[in-house]
């Protein structure tokens, strides 16, 4: 798992000028707040100038400031509550129009996803899936329409597909129970992460099966417990997160594994297609 960035200013500490030290001590007391300020105000707040605070991203490995705000706002996600996450919002939001900042950070975090995305690993997610004696999808709290999307696709080209979304501690172990090796697990968790899910994870790399993780970033508590990590981002709007890009991240995998299923994709939807007329499921338009 990669060292997360309060830790990274930690170790860096020793070499850091005195107004470094100034912002260091900054973020260390109030990383839940310097997650979402630009560059001009966390050099005012730490009293430094704009220069010093791009240096000090600089410092720590990052190419800039952006990736050093990106990094602070993985960290923290994960720990706000949802009235700390209201507060930091309104900061956030202040005055401007909700519409257009949401659809904007939607627009981003795709963006962002496109841009750091590893081809390879998704390449490997797809062959496992479709290789897999079963498939297991779990998703808790809010992942749980992720889950149950992908299910319902996969459930229309595969007959070992199976969800576990919201029950009892002790009965996602039961709906666990005939997982093995060759089975797939893949795994769904954004922040909050959800306990349910890195349990079920411990369980399934206890038997031997292969786990697929979908989760937000590297430093997320999933990774260090999957085989085979996917990584889309997603942004804190107010106490809710935007999971747009990992819903297109789910659409991706549904199409790449529906052409390399073992079925007959055409004639299955063709004989859908004729039972939906036949019972009525769609209206006539």
């Amino acid at each position: 798992m990669e060292m997360d960035i309060l830790s990274a200013i930690e170790a860096a500490s020793g070499k850091f000028s005195k107004s470094q030290k100034k912002i260091a001590q900054y973020i260390i007391k109030n990383y839940d707040k310097a997650a979402f300020m630009t560059a001009v105000r966390l050099a005012h707040f730490a009293g430094v100038s704009e220069s010093t605070v791009v240096r000090f991203a600089a410092e720590l490995g990052y190419e800039g400031y952006p990736q050093m705000r990106r990094a602070l706002s993985d960290m923290i996600r994960g720990k706000l509550t949802s009235v700390q996450r209201i507060k930091v919002a309104k900061d956030i939001m202040g005055s401007r129009d909700i519409l257009t900042h949401v659809l904007s950070t939607d627009i981003e975090q795709i963006r962002q996803t496109m841009e750091d995305f590893d081809s390879a690993e998704f390449s490997r997610a797809v062959d496992a899936i479709v290789q897999a004696k079963n498939i297991y999808i779990i998703g808790m709290r809010s992942s749980s329409f992720l889950a149950s999307f992908m299910s319902f696709y996969f459930n229309l080209f595969f007959s070992n597909s199976r969800i576990i979304t919201e029950c009892p501690d002790n009965e996602v172990f039961e709906k666990l129970l005939m997982l093995s090796e060759g089975d797939v697990l893949i795994a769904i968790s954004f922040p909050r992460y959800s306990r349910r899910t890195i349990k079920a994870m411990q369980y399934a790399r206890d038997v031997g099966a292969t786990i697929v993780a979908i989760t937000d970033a590297r430093l997320s508590p999933i990774v260090e417990l999957a085989d085979i990590p996917l990584c889309a981002r997603s942004d804190m709007i107010s106490f809710l997160d935007t999971l747009v890009a990992p819903l297109s991240l789910v659409n991706a995998l549904v199409i790449a594994i529906s052409e390399k299923a073992p079925v007959d994709l055409y004639a299955r939807f063709e004989r859908l297609e004729e039972i939906w007329d036949e019972y009525g499921v769609y209206e006539q338009i």
